[in-house]
């Protein structure tokens, strides 16, 4: 049985040959050190690494709940952590061509004891990028305002903030005519996999992450500027001969709550197999499914990109009445697009 077949609108877009045994195989491959040279790159490493065609700015902020001189520390405490994570930053108002980080803090609904961060990269021209939303801190540290708060902060979250920008200069490096028009790359919210035993959500959401950006996309963690969503569900059943069947269906959507397509991804495993870790799994299963999103979204007339994918819409959201394309030829055991209300 193939591990991978992903359907949109009706139609059988591949068919992907690889499956979890063989992935389960690389495992063990996986395991030794595939870099020879880590932490000894040679005396031409530096002339070798281009320097990034950008810099942002980070000014401090004015919405964070925070003092005048505490928001000059959080600004700091993040431009350190970007530069950590080896993106260029600096506490300043942006320059002309500078790219800028706007960060302001929200009380979550029902909870009077936190406050959540919200991260946006603003281009040159003003224009919203791409968004991230930190998770929650205790309002009584965040009020205490103590340096060591903003730098946990900022170790914590710099990295999310590093792929987004990631993503979007993989879209902007693309030689396709949509992508040299200066227009931003397309931006989808990635929903956490949900239903996957031992570390399967967390492996599967940050390959899918991986392999969206190098497709040319710029997946976020929340809804801010995303026109298209993907969520990823496993379902794991008893199967006969001591095997466990393994369903991975990953539903691309349009903000509106129209549903564009599904990849649905199906094989057997020795049960057990993926009780623990999902390792090399993980990776195939990621990088099969991104390849499928991208065709739904094509085929449902979404921009063109390096690769393309889609959202979950936000909760509340009412579908639209008119099709995102038109239905395709029904191919073999399709799985069919729905409206999605949310």
């Amino acid at each position: 049985m193939p591990w991978s077949e992903a359907f949109g609108r009706g139609s059988l877009l591949r068919r992907l040959p690889h499956c979890l045994t063989v992935a389960a195989l690389l495992l063990v491959a996986a395991c030794g050190d595939l870099r020879p040279y880590s932490g000894n790159p040679g005396g031409d490493a530096a002339r070798l690494a281009l320097p990034p065609a950008y810099r942002i700015a980070v000014p401090p902020p004015s919405d964070v709940l925070l003092t005048d001189e505490a928001t000059k520390d959080l600004a700091e405490a993040m431009a350190l952590a970007l530069r950590d994570a080896e993106v260029p930053a600096a506490v300043t108002e942006p320059q002309p061509l500078d790219l800028r980080l706007s960060i302001v803090v929200q009380r979550p609904d029902g909870d009077r004891n936190s406050i959540v961060p919200r991260y946006t990269l603003y281009s040159a021209d003003g224009q919203s990028l791409a968004s991230n939303t930190g998770a929650p801190v205790p309002l009584a540290a965040w009020g205490s305002e103590a340096p060591s708060v903003f730098k946990r902060l900022g170790d914590r979250d710099a990295p999310g903030i590093a792929a987004l920008l990631a993503g979007i200069e993989a879209a902007r490096k693309t030689t396709h005519p949509e992508a040299l028009t200066g227009k931003a790359p397309p931006r989808l919210r990635l929903v956490p996999v949900r239903g996957a035993p031992g570390d399967g959500n967390t492996s599967l959401t940050a390959k899918m992450q991986e392999f969206l950006t190098q497709r040319g996309l710029v997946p976020q963690n929340n809804a801010d500027g995303a026109d298209y969503a993907v969520e990823g569900h496993v379902t794991m059943a008893d199967a006969p001969n001591n095997q466990q069947r393994v369903e991975v269906l990953w539903t691309v959507t349009r903000r509106d709550g129209y549903e564009l397509g599904r990849v649905l991804q199906i094989n057997e495993v020795p049960r057990g197999t993926l009780n623990r870790y999902w390792g090399d799994v993980a990776f195939v299963v990621a990088n099969e499914a991104s390849a499928g999103i991208r065709d739904v979204l094509a085929n449902a007339g979404a921009p063109p990109g390096p690769q393309n994918m889609a959202e979950p819409p936000l909760r509340g959201s009412t579908p639209a009445a008119t099709p995102a394309a038109a239905p395709a030829t029904p191919a073999a055991a399709p799985v069919p697009a729905q409206r999605r209300r949310r």
